[in-house]
């Protein structure tokens, strides 16, 4: 942005960052849909028949994970404060994050994972339109384009395995999935004064205590808890310690679509450590979202390296 708004312009809870923090929170972001994206590839060693049982014991490796990160970061003092200092916007992000995990699993019972991504591929759009109804958080032409050149290219990449069975629960939990995410990035960039790391704790508490209820055993084999580990520590963990960081850092649509990173790289792992090939399609849609991708990141850079006019502050509104 080259002009600055009047006051009003701005709501007061989403405060202007640096290019430099922009570029931080992107990287961040970039990295957590990096680690999410090898949860497919994982899971496929994982052999526990019950899935909950699965659910449980990521969760809770996550849920460690995240509170030995804030001890190590802040203390066993500042830790308790931060839980505290949530507030009501962190325990939101928590059930959402704790909302669209149990409800992925439960989905698939009823649907396809194509279904289920191909819902997904509307976080970016359903961030940028609540970000822009709710605060007034303007969404560039160049973000809507990418958004759609994204949806397209999901589209294609899972069109193979769409049966054209519709099944209104399992349907009805994908679009919830995709609402709750969108949600969860939107409160994060808005409330940015305000670490959300501890909310990503509780939405894995909050996970594992639901699959503990509806898991029939809580045994799993040697190998397989190794797995868990990283599954949940490494995939789930450090990835929303990456994302929780960084959204609030970048406009809520630029987040929700550096997440599409997740469903592109998701099936490459698959195929290069379990010699699972993707389809023509999905080779396709990967070509066509990776470059929508690329192609936007390389305009805000762009954006950001632009010298600012004479007497413009380097304060910029949100995009």
């Amino acid at each position: 942005m080259s002009q600055v708004a009047p006051v009003t312009a701005v709501p007061a809870a989403v405060p202007a960052v640096s290019p430099r923090e922009e570029r931080v929170g992107l990287l961040l972001v970039f990295l957590s849909a990096l680690f999410w994206s090898f949860g497919g590839a994982i899971a496929r060693f994982i052999e526990a028949p019950d899935s909950w049982t699965v659910v449980f014991w990521r969760s809770l490796w996550a849920a460690a994970f995240l509170i030995g990160y804030m001890v190590w970061r802040d203390g066993f003092a500042g830790t308790k404060a931060l839980f505290r200092q949530m507030g009501l916007p962190g325990v939101a992000v928590g059930l959402c994050f704790a909302t669209a995990s149990t409800s992925f699993v439960v989905a698939l019972s009823y649907t396809t994972v194509a279904n289920v991504l191909l819902m997904q591929a509307g976080v970016p759009l359903i961030a940028a339109l609540i970000a822009f109804v709710l605060f007034r958080e303007r969404v560039s032409l160049a973000t809507w384009c990418a958004i759609a050149a994204v949806i397209v290219g999901v589209a294609i990449m899972v069109s193979d395995s769409l049966t054209g069975n519709v099944s209104p629960i399992g349907d009805g939990l994908a679009v919830l999935i995709a609402l709750v995410f969108a949600c969860a990035t939107v409160i994060t960039r808005r409330y940015a004064h305000v670490r959300m790391t501890p909310a990503t704790c509780l939405g894995t508490l909050i996970a594992g205590t639901f699959a503990a209820t509806q898991t029939s055993t809580f045994a799993v084999t040697v190998p397989d808890m190794a797995f868990l580990f990283a599954f949940g520590a490494l995939n789930l963990g450090l990835g929303l310690a990456f994302f929780a960081t960084g959204a609030r850092l970048i406009p809520a649509a630029f987040a929700a679509l550096l997440g599409t990173f997740e469903t592109l790289l998701g099936p490459v792992w698959v195929w290069l450590v379990h010699a699972e090939v993707p389809s023509a399609r999905t080779i396709l849609g990967g070509a066509v979202v990776f470059a929508a991708l690329l192609v936007h990141i390389g305009l805000e850079f762009r954006r950001q390296r632009r010298p600012l006019k004479p007497g413009v502050t380097g304060v910029q509104q949100p995009n």
